[in-house]
């Protein structure tokens, strides 16, 4: 039976965010697993604890003014969205996109309270960023717009407060030009920022921590299935930072990555992404900031489809990490006929409802994005511990630590679910464990 308070609290965010059609759907996402957790314990309805949960306790709105290298002024919008700290500061990426509005914000944010919190770390959920766009801009463009960010957000966050991170458009050069602005600002040098430079408080295997915990997370589901991603064929949407890692994580645990992609289309090599055209390929987009098409020119055996996504191509395993709704019910449709055993989603909801729908319908193993690619924030948080402490692990050190979270972010998820009758359903897993650690930490902090 469905729980009146869920249906009623899904009706009232669906009418108060009618034009933010992401956030209401990643609470949808997330509430309707939570009907037997909330029949089981009425404290959270007396507590009103879904009202509280799925309003933000703060939202920032901001101008940035920047000038461009010709002398013209220049002005975007920022934010930051502080979900939730019941658990500890508020930590989630900083997105610069043009697509970038408070919806998708919003959406991103409420997600990152129940990641964060299956890491078991003491995180809470944040999300910002701006509709500015990096790619084309200078460095000194660049530079003038994260100083500008910088000096209206600095007073927003701090290493106790929210901890910001990178996200799509925000990386290593935009996270240094940020912290430079926040220590100028400050007048300290603290771990407010993470995905920093080795050699001023970053963290081994940060680029590399959301492809590999993707594949430590896949890997865990298929033991419990008695398999392996040995000999296994996947796909990987996208051509950055998580889909260049998952494929270098595949490849070392024996599966055979088969295609990647970018905005224009996608190349299928039927003879798989090997290391050294792993590494061709991080090159192409890292440094040249190329299109995944010139990987054909390389390789001639590989095919590039223009204007496409790789979910046709035949295989056993799926890694969606380019960006939310890019696989559709048709897609999974076509996926399912080819044999596919596993999805995992690399990116933030990459899966729409339909496809997911039809995932769980023909039995194929789902992992979402909450659990399965935590590792990128998990070694965030595990950043932010270096930067207490002072302290610089090895590679092995974080790496290891980084497959122990997954390998308790899948316990935890497996034995969420099989604890309220939803046996083997990693998103209602996923799902309960993340919110019975924030809810209960809410109502043992009183009304926040």
């Amino acid at each position: 039976m469905e729980s009146l308070y869920v249906k009623r609290i899904l009706n009232e965010v669906a009418e108060k965010n009618s034009g933010e059609k992401e956030f209401v759907r990643a609470v949808e996402e997330v509430l309707s697993s939570l009907d037997g957790v909330i029949q089981l314990n009425p404290k959270f309805e007396q507590s009103a604890i879904l009202e509280r949960i799925v309003e933000p306790e703060r939202v920032v709105i901001f101008r940035v003014p920047w000038q461009d290298d010709n002398g013209n002024f220049r002005v975007n919008r920022g934010f930051r969205v502080q979900f939730n700290s019941a658990i500890g500061p508020y930590k989630g990426g900083i997105r610069l996109h043009p697509s970038v509005n408070l919806g998708i914000l919003k959406f991103l944010a409420f997600e990152q309270v129940f990641k964060n919190s299956l890491t078991t770390l003491p995180i809470g959920g944040g999300k910002g960023g701006c509709d500015f766009d990096p790619h084309g801009k200078s460095d000194g463009e660049v530079m003038r717009f994260c100083q500008s960010f910088m000096t209206e957000l600095f007073r927003h966050i701090g290493p106790d407060t929210d901890v910001p991170a990178g996200d799509i458009g925000t990386g290593a050069r935009e996270i240094g030009f940020m912290f430079g602005q926040y220590k100028r600002l400050s007048n300290e040098f603290t771990g407010v920022l993470t995905g920093k430079g080795l050699t001023y408080g970053g963290s081994l295997i940060r680029p590399e921590a959301t492809g590999y915990g993707l594949v430590y997370f896949s890997e865990q589901m298929l033991n419990v299935k008695n398999d392996s991603l040995e000999g296994k064929r996947c796909l990987i949407s996208g051509s950055g930072n998580v889909a260049q890692f998952c494929a270098e994580k595949l490849i070392q645990m024996g599966a055979v990555p088969v295609t990647m992609s970018d905005s224009s289309g996608f190349i299928y090599d039927k003879e798989g992404i090997t290391e050294e055209k792993s590494a061709f390929i991080k090159e192409l987009k890292n440094v040249r900031r190329g299109r995944i098409s010139e990987y054909v020119k390389e390789y001639k055996n590989a095919v590039f489809t223009a204007n496409k996504r790789p979910w046709g191509v035949k295989a056993d395993c799926a890694f969606p990490c380019a960006t939310q709704n890019e696989l559709d019910e048709n897609d999974a449709a076509d996926l399912i006929k080819n044999g596919l055993i596993l999805v995992a989603e690399g990116a933030n909801m990459p899966s729409t409802h339909g496809a997911i729908s039809a995932f769980k319908k023909a039995g194929v193993l789902f992992a979402p994005g909450k659990a399965a690619n935590a590792g990128g924030v998990a070694t965030s948080a595990l950043e932010m511990s270096q930067n207490s402490m002072r302290l610089s692990w090895t590679r092995d050190e974080v790496d290891e630590k980084l497959k122990s979270i997954m390998e308790r972010i899948h316990e935890n998820t497996l034995n969420a679910a099989r604890e309220y009758g939803q046996e083997g359903d990693y998103i209602a897993g996923a799902n309960i464990a993340g919110f019975l650690k924030v809810a209960n930490a809410m109502m043992a902090q009183g009304l926040v």
